[in-house]
């Protein structure tokens, strides 16, 4: 099993990094597209699309990407896209937690493809501007949702006694949440630190971190990384719901050792598009 997770991670980075450093922002775009499709397809699956609608869903996705490529919106995204898509991740994120994995499936199966299309497209949107508006920029947010995420694994380890949401995630506690809060705190006061000291916004781009601090303080970047970090988690338990009530383990096995692509992207999802807005406020 680990021989299969570390073939099939080293084939993404052979496919990802390259798009990542890139000069151009297209072939970035276009390997996330497909991506974004591939997610949409497991989404339908997940959420009682019969198997030719979950493929229909999934080139929708991905034509729905394809138009915005076409209409210049990589490079300079429609922020009203951000906003939406943060009202609809705090607001329905904190509904769909509350009701739980036995009510999600009450939803009805249109309302749920239309979500998760919505989703996806938003976030493959903030990716794509993401990465165009530099590696820095891109890398900062990549690294905020994997730095919580691995920070919570051992906080939660460590010290884990509460459980954060029993009939999602039982693995989740509350010391790891704020063991990933406090990580996050931690990478963007060694960012902030490098971006100064490295003069990185004039090769490249500001970090996210940078952006955030020169536009809300000190304070401010703060209590938004702390709201960053907790829609990570958001993510993650909304994806754990949504296969909870289809009765998966995984989205799909289209990544061998890892699961789907859903798996993992399910923390990005909300994260990019709320960065994205907030940095462009």
């Amino acid at each position: 099993m680990l021989k299969q997770r570390v073939i099939t991670a080293l084939v993404m980075l052979a496919f990802l990094l390259p798009a990542l450093f890139a000069p151009m922002a297209w072939p970035f775009a276009l390997l996330m597209l497909l991506m974004a499709g591939a997610a949409a397809w497991e989404w339908g699956r997940l959420n009682s699309a019969p198997g030719t609608v979950a493929v229909v869903m999934g080139l929708l996705v991905a034509a729905a990407c394809g138009l915005a490529m076409w209409a210049g919106w990589v490079r300079v995204g429609p922020s009203i896209a951000w906003w939406v898509a943060f009202g609809v991740w705090v607001l329905g994120g904190a509904l769909a937690l509350k009701v739980g994995p036995g009510a999600w499936h009450t939803v009805p199966p249109a309302a749920r493809w239309l979500l998760g299309a919505a989703a996806i497209w938003t976030a493959w949107l903030a990716l794509s501007s993401a990465k165009a508006t530099g590696i820095n920029f891109i890398l900062s947010i990549f690294c905020l949702v994997w730095i919580a995420d691995i920070a919570a694994y051992f906080g939660g380890k460590a010290f884990g006694r509460r459980k954060l949401a029993l009939a999602i995630s039982p693995g989740k506690s509350w010391e790891g949440a704020w063991s990933g809060m406090l990580g996050v705190q931690l990478l963007a006061l060694a960012w902030i630190w490098a971006d100064r000291h490295w003069n990185l916004a004039q090769i490249d781009s500001a970090s996210m971190f940078t952006v955030l601090l020169n536009r809300f303080d000190v304070a401010g970047l703060v209590l938004i990384l702390v709201f960053l970090s907790a829609m990570s988690i958001v993510g993650d338990l909304v994806e754990s719901l949504v296969k909870r009530s289809a009765g998966a383990k995984d989205s799909s096995g289209l990544l061998p050792g890892h699961g789907g692509v859903l798996d993992r992207v399910d923390a990005l999802l909300p994260v990019f598009p709320i960065a994205m807005a907030l940095s462009t406020l």
